[in-house]
């Protein structure tokens, strides 16, 4: 049927089940299970990591994304209004959360240009990053890939890798700090407009199109994280590499910071507190078993991350045993690994660009589907915040082209020399695991206390006929708060500031920035709290209740319908007994 100009459109829902399944995989499941936690892994005890990251999957993980997942299909409302209908005086929760997607969406899609970048390069005869003879190189290359490399370790200390130099001089052209923004790099641009332009029509017609774009992104980085742990398992020194991805060390459980770590690794890889999973789970029909899917996603998710850290520590593995250096030399994070350490190792095998194209694409399909999903995320709450303006026929492909324009003009800045200073900066402040944490603390008591755990049990057992273990109220009202707020008060008392290669400095008005930015979410909650309390009409009294009441419109559960016709029979009852009486 052809839409009416002016037409409000329906909301809709994902077109089956598997839609939904793959879309919440595909937020959640991105570069932090390959880069991030094979690397917390060996650094905080190896296998003795695991048991605080499992203390927080099963205190924090699972009960948040269980009840983050439940709020939306229970609401069906996006990731600020479901806070106006089932707790109005938390809502700021809800703006928060969705300035923090903002925030992600303004700089995560810059590494998928950088990968755009490397992939177009692994199809090159010679992989440039396999070489010293480029014109950015400098006169300390080194190209460790090289079989007659000859010079000792310890003649090196002052030189620089290729792949390094690739890295620095050729994607970044890294000046020499934030001040010096310098010049724009015209090829990181254009494959940074390449990226936008797809996740624009992966969301531009809603959970339509998403829907459909996730069978294809969240399903093949699988095959090719597969590929690449079977070439990695078979390489020379993969074993020492797994052995040192894994080898426990229990004496590391001590360190509260090993503790931090793993909780802040929870926190970030199951998407929560920015009402991401609200936002997917608004879609599902109200008779959807949450509970189920999120254990199930949950278990996806952990998995993922344990198998990937075999994938990336084998290569790591061969890659030091190649060099004949400790693997301390090779493992790297974040964007080190991505763009330095699994570059080098990929230039040591036979066939460089077949596991250089397989690598950078499973990259790009990792980030791609986090980016695409987490506007989806922020258009759906955006719209159902005014829907009488924004869901009319036409007006979101507007708005979404809108707010994709703003965030491309907003970064241009990090695709300068001066760019990757920026990008750390909103990586390290604006989306950091303290403003997360501080969101999920404010939201587990919101819905264990105020809204009630008892009544969010009533809730899922009634949308999915079948009562959560009672493990989840009790970490909804006791620990999850409590350790959120731990772990909220040990990532502020153990700050350090931010620094660049551990050489770099930023100047004072730098972290005066970042700071800005961390706050300017985590004083969205009490502030919005504290500016309904002074706005609102009636006694302070009144308007707490007001505030902490859920919205009257919300279905009514099997059990809240029994009671009311309970009141209403012994009402009925009251007034036969007392007509008669008369």
């Amino acid at each position: 049927m052809p839409r009416i100009k002016g037409q409000i459109e329906e909301r809709g829902y994902w077109g089956s089940k598997a839609e939904f399944i793959l879309a919440v995989a595909g937020i959640v499941i991105g570069l932090g299970n390959v880069w991030r936690f094979p690397y917390l892994c060996y650094k905080n005890g190896g296998g003795a990591f695991l048991i605080p990251y499992l203390v927080f999957v099963v205190t924090c993980g699972v009960p948040l994304f269980l009840l983050e997942t439940a709020m939306g299909q229970y609401t069906q409302e996006g990731g600020i209004t479901c806070w106006h209908r089932l707790c109005p005086l938390a809502e700021g929760i809800g703006y928060a959360g969705q300035l923090i997607v903002l925030y992600s969406c303004m700089y995560y899609i810059i590494i998928l240009a950088w990968a755009f970048f490397y992939l177009i390069f692994s199809f090159s005869s010679q992989l440039p990053w396999d070489s010293c003879d480029n014109t950015w190189n400098t006169d300390d290359c080194v190209n460790l890939a090289a079989k007659n490399l000859t010079l000792n370790w310890t003649t090196l200390i002052n030189s620089t890798s290729a792949v390094t130099e690739f890295w620095k001089h050729r994607v970044l052209a890294l000046s020499g700090g934030i001040e010096e923004v310098g010049k724009i790099n015209w090829e990181i641009l254009l494959c940074l407009i390449a990226m936008w332009i797809i996740c624009y029509f992966c969301v531009w017609k809603g959970v339509k199109s998403t829907g459909k774009v996730v069978y294809f992104t969240a399903t093949f980085p699988y095959v090719m994280l597969l590929v690449l742990l079977i070439r990695g398992l078979t390489l020379p020194g993969a074993l020492q590499g797994v052995v040192f991805y894994l080898y426990p060390e229990p004496a590391r459980l001590a360190d509260p910071q090993v503790w931090m770590e793993a909780g802040a690794q929870i926190f970030f890889s199951y998407a929560l507190g920015t009402a991401s999973l609200t936002v997917l789970g608004s879609y599902n029909k109200y008779n959807n078993n949450c509970y189920r899917d999120s254990l199930w996603l949950c278990l996806l998710n952990s998995s993922t991350s344990v198998v990937a850290g075999f994938a990336v520590f084998s290569v790591l593995g061969f890659m030091a045993q190649k060099q004949g250096v400790p693997i301390e030399e090779v493992a790297e994070s974040g964007p080190g690994l991505a763009f330095i350490a699994y570059p080098q190792a990929v230039a040591m095998m036979p066939f460089p660009q077949l596991w250089a194209v397989c690598f950078f694409i499973m990259i790009i399909l990792l980030g791609l589907d986090t980016q695409f999903v987490a506007m989806e995320v922020f258009m759906t709450s955006v719209m159902d915040l005014y829907p009488m303006v924004l869901r009319k026929a036409g007006r979101r492909e507007i708005f979404l082209l809108l707010f994709c324009l703003v965030c491309f003009f907003s970064q241009l800045v990090m695709v300068t020399e001066g760019g990757m200073y920026v990008f750390q900066l909103f990586d390290y402040y604006a989306c950091s695991g303290a403003c997360l944490l501080f969101l999920c603390v404010f939201e587990s008591l919101a819905m264990g206390w105020v809204f009630g755990a008892e009544r969010m049990f009533d809730v899922i057992e009634d949308m999915t006929d079948s009562r959560p273990n009672y493990m989840f109220m009790l970490c909804w009202k006791y620990l999850t708060p409590l350790m959120s707020l731990v772990s909220f008060i040990y990532s502020i008392v153990e700050y350090q500031p931010l620094t660049f290669n551990r050489w770099y400095v930023y100047p004072d008005w730098a972290y005066a920035l970042g700071w800005l930015l961390a706050l300017s979410s985590i004083l969205l909650v009490p502030g919005w709290a504290l500016s309904q309390m002074f706005v609102g009409k009636g006694s302070m009294k009144q308007r707490w209740h007001h505030l902490c009441s859920p919205d009257t419109n919300l279905p009514l559960t099997y059990k809240q319908q029994a009671e009311i016709q309970e009141n209403t029979f012994t009402a009925e009852m009251e007034d036969l007994v007392r007509s008669n009486t008369n």
